[in-house]
């Protein structure tokens, strides 16, 4: 969960220059406040903030307005760093603009000459309040979306925005559908930018009444915005038998007859899933219905598009792998055999087609572009309304009217595409992580939201074609698909549901699974991330053993985290989406605004997992620049702002002034009497002035409610401050010296090592005790072998250290000779038998020299030369091997002293 460090800062505040990217157009504050309140109770969603990098569009009434926010913050914090060294002016115009200037940096003339940069006006042709910004992948076009119009805007550069110029800008705008989505027809319900789209140039209308357009614009094309390349009613398909059918929504304006259709097929939001999503994921429109159904189309592509890289080998392979399992199959349906054999006919056409190269945006590689295969058909199938499975009961009716939903798909399965390769694939950035199964959130008006797993999976379907249809005399109804409710949970207390709320989705910048929910009561955090991972790890799991013992811990644990990180003021307006940003110099934060003041969270900025794939080079200086901050002890409270109708002026003098021009202007001048012309100018003075007083009477009570409520968090912040006092003369030991007698901080530190050393010594002391008190527990006999281990190093010892050390020793009952001793005399017994060796050879040598008849013979010995060599031979191996017994018990020794 993001921890909140800290809500909106000094330089989205008044009186800085961000604030007035979301300040009320002069119109609005003109306006009495019964009049601007009832201007703005519209309903429908409000998406009126995009972003692109750190630039930001607002959309304020008609306007847009451009800021930058690193700018923007950098340059108001370098203000506050200079001090008080000029006087800052700001001025606004009457066309809307507004301007910022240092007094020293006018002229003489009172025109300034240094405008602060970092926001313009951006001049729109819209005419009602815009509802949506809907910024294009590339963000180099934005769809501008009023109630029943769109328009396509052409962003400028960046460059051509940070300028001195102060006046509006105007860019280039064109008109989508200029007789098509018009407010004598159907409002727009959702515009989509297609995640195939060619450089994200196609666009996917929603209309309520339930008709979908594929638009595919270009920019030196002006008739692109004329008329769709396709489009598709739903009520038609769904009553659909036959693939050549017409589809094709009806131009009339005319035909409003009643139809049950009106009602169960009204169009609450659509969505399409990631770029990045696996297998059909990323051409399949999921659409919800204001009556609870949910519908899918698949697949619905534009003329031409471009695929990612993985797409089409992945989806060759399942069409492949699915027409050889189920084509010599009998038990296989009829109507699953046709709809392989359909899908692959759809990849071959598409397999035949040689694809276009076409430049990328800057930076990027070349485009592969393909056509819109033609075969089997152009129309998908209509599939749903789904089922839910393990729906909760107990449903109302506020829970089953949904308004918005919010698909993630299923991640790319990288396993069976490179199936047999040694080399890795690489998905080109996007995250390989996640669910196996496609994630569908749906909200509703009381602000449940409702998680459901796509077991089965959405793929590609058409009606069968007329030929065969016509063959059979009974064509077999579709299976009935389903929705796996995995977990609903509310996000607004039942205080706090309004019926004319419109709940949204916003997708988060850190994680695929891992949203926001805006409601008119606040903005509540939700994360999928504990148990998505967990129920992938046993899908993909080849061990069945335990496995639905498993999952049922898994789906009776924890479910998904949800927090509520900001809680709307009672009696302010609704919110617009949030928008969440991530920059290395702005932070990680999201960003909202009500018709006045914006709303701004700044979080701790997440650790990156180990497994979240390779870095992107924003993330890796942002971690370079962040520093270590020190840990808070306060929690950080939402700014307060004041009603907004303390600042709308009274219609009194508005409404006084036409009394006094209108046919009852004589009343003015005379004196009061008894009428019914007096009854009804007092009659309207008091409806007109008691709408205001109650407004400011809410005003200034919720105001008295939060000065209140500071006087608590005042005393609060003060006790904390005093308990972190407390805890630093603890730890600095000032809370046990009086006042007269201080302790030096000498003395202190010599105190705490002796105490440390004291511990010490209580320790070493228990230790010792312990090591005892463990030692007779465990005490026993020795055993013959260790007792005749111990004799041998005592001897050992003995015969090493010398006589001394085998004085101390006690006696050895043992009478076997030491081996040191046992070398010695084997030494000497070599000696003297040398030496006598020696002896008997110079004898036998002075006795042959002599006369042999000389004399008696002399007694000589004679020793044979094979005896006297193998007592020789005797000898030399008894040494050989008292010397190795020597060796060894030095080593032996040796090793006993190290040990």
């Amino acid at each position: 969960m993001p921890r909140i460090k800290s809500f909106a800062p000094s330089w989205l505040n008044e009186p800085a220059p961000a604030h007035k990217l979301f300040e009320p157009s002069i119109d609005d504050i003109k306006l009495p406040a019964s009049l601007a309140y009832s201007r703005k109770a519209k309903l429908g969603p409000r998406r009126t903030i995009a972003k692109r990098g750190t630039e930001i569009f607002v959309a304020v009434g008609k306007q847009i307005r451009w800021g930058d926010l690193a700018h923007l913050k950098e340059s108001w914090e370098s203000q506050h760093s200079r001090g008080a060294a000029g006087v800052r002016i700001k001025r606004e115009d009457s066309d809307g603009s507004f301007e910022i200037y240092d007094e020293e940096a006018t002229s003489g003339n009172g025109h300034p000459g240094g405008l602060a940069e970092g926001y313009r006006t951006l001049k729109t042709p819209v005419a009602d309040d815009i509802r949506e910004l809907i910024i294009s992948p590339q963000e180099d076009l934005l769809a501008v979306l009023t109630s029943h119009t769109v328009h396509i805007c052409m962003l400028p550069d960046s460059s051509h925005l940070h300028t001195k110029d102060s006046a509006p800008f105007k860019p280039k705008f064109w008109t989508l559908g200029p007789t098509t989505h018009v407010t004598s027809r159907s409002a727009v319900a959702s515009a989509l930018w297609h995640p195939l789209g060619v450089n994200g140039s196609s666009l996917v209308t929603v209309t309520q009444d339930a008709v979908v357009r594929v638009w595919e614009l270009s920019t030196t094309d002006r008739w692109s915005f004329d008329s769709p390349s396709l489009a598709i009613d739903l009520k038609r398909l769904a009553d659909g038998t036959y693939l050549d059918q017409d589809f094709s929504a009806s131009t009339s304006t005319t035909n409003k007859a009643f139809s049950p259709d009106s009602f169960d097929m009204e169009v609450a939001a659509a969505c399409f899933p990631g770029r990045g999503s696996g297998g059909w994921s990323s051409m399949t429109l999921w659409i919800a219905m204001v009556g609870g159904d949910i519908y899918a189309l698949c697949p619905l592509l534009p003329q031409s598009w471009a695929p990612p890289p993985t797409l089409i080998p992945s989806l060759s392979v399942s069409i492949v792998a699915k027409v050889a399992a189920t084509e010599d199959d009998p038990q296989v349906p009829q109507d699953t055999k046709v709809l392989a054999q359909q899908q692959l006919e759809w990849m071959s056409d598409l397999d035949n087609q040689d694809p276009k190269l076409v430049e990328g945006a800057f930076g990027e590689p070349l485009v592969e572009v393909y056509t819109r295969p033609s075969r089997p058909g152009l129309v998908p199938r209509l599939q749903g309304p789904f089922q839910f499975d393990l729906n909760p009961d107990d449903e109302g009716d506020e829970e089953v009217e949904l308004k918005d939903i919010f698909v993630i798909g299923e991640k790319i399965n990288t396993i069976d595409l490179m199936f047999g390769e040694e080399d890795e694939l690489d998905v080109g950035g996007y995250d390989q992580d996640g669910l196996s199964l496609s994630v569908v959130c749906l909200l509703s008006t009381s602000g449940q939201v409702k998680i459901c797993l796509d077991i089965d999976g959405v793929q590609a379907q058409w009606l069968p074609p007329r030929n065969k249809t016509r063959s059979r005399l009974f064509t077999p109804a579709p299976k009935q698909q389903s929705l796996l409710t995995f977990q609903t949970f509310d996000t607004v207390k039942p205080a706090e549901v309004n019926p004319d709320g419109w709940p949204m989705f916003s997708e988060d910048i850190t994680s695929r699974y891992a949203f926001y929910v805006t409601h008119a009561a606040g903005i509540t955090y939700v994360s999928l991330a504990p148990w998505v991972f967990r129920l992938e790890s046993e899908l993909q799991s080849e061990s069945e053993a335990g496995a639905e013992f498993r999952i049922d811990l898994l789906v009776k644990g924890q479910g998904s985290e949800r927090e509520r990180i900001y809680t709307q003021q009672r009696g302010q307006h609704v919110l617009a989406a949030a928008t969440a940003m991530r920059d290395p110099d702005l932070g990680y934060f999201v960003l909202s605004a009500t018709y006045h003041d914006p709303v701004a969270l700044f979080f701790d900025v997440p650790e990156l997992d180990a497994g979240s794939g390779p870095q992107e080079p924003a993330q890796l200086l942002l971690e370079q620049r962040e520093p270590s901050q020190p840990l808070t002890v306060w929690e950080p409270r939402p700014l307060f702002h004041p009603s907004e109708a303390l600042d709308h002026g009274s219609g009194l003098p508005t409404w006084l002034d036409h009394l006094k021009t209108g046919k009852r202007r004589p009343l003015v001048q005379q004196e009061v009497r008894l009428s019914l012309a007096t009854l009804e100018v007092f009659t309207e003075g008091h409806r007109l002035v008691s709408s205001e007083v109650f407004e400011l009477n809410k005003a200034v009570a919720e105001l008295f409610r939060k000065c209140q409520a500071l006087q608590f968090d005042l005393r609060e912040q003060i006790g904390k401050a005093n308990e972190v006092r407390q805890r630093i003369e603890t730890i600095a030991g000032y809370d046990s010296a009086d006042d007269d007698e201080l302790v030096s901080d000498n003395m202190l530190i010599k105190v705490r090592l002796r105490e440390a050393q004291r511990r010490q010594e209580e320790l070493s002391k228990r230790m010792e005790k312990l090591r005892r008190k463990l030692g007779r527990a465990t005490s026993r006999e020795l055993s013959d072998k260790e007792k005749a281990w111990m004799e041998e190093v005592r001897s050992l010892e003995s015969s090493i250290l010398g006589a001394d050390a085998e004085a101390d020793q006690p006696s050895s009952p043992s009478r076997t000779k030491q081996p040191w001793k046992r070398f010695e005399e084997i030494e000497s017994l070599r000696d003297a038998l040398f030496t006598q060796v020696e002896q008997l050879q110079k004898k036998g040598s002075g006795d042959g020299t002599g006369d042999d008849t000389a004399g008696p013979p002399a007694l000589s010995l004679k020793i044979p030369a094979d005896i006297r060599k193998a007592k020789v031979a005797q000898v030399m191996g008894l040494l050989e091997r008292e010397t190795a017994l020597v060796d060894a018990v030095k080593s032996r020794l040796e090793r006993l002293t190290l040990g």
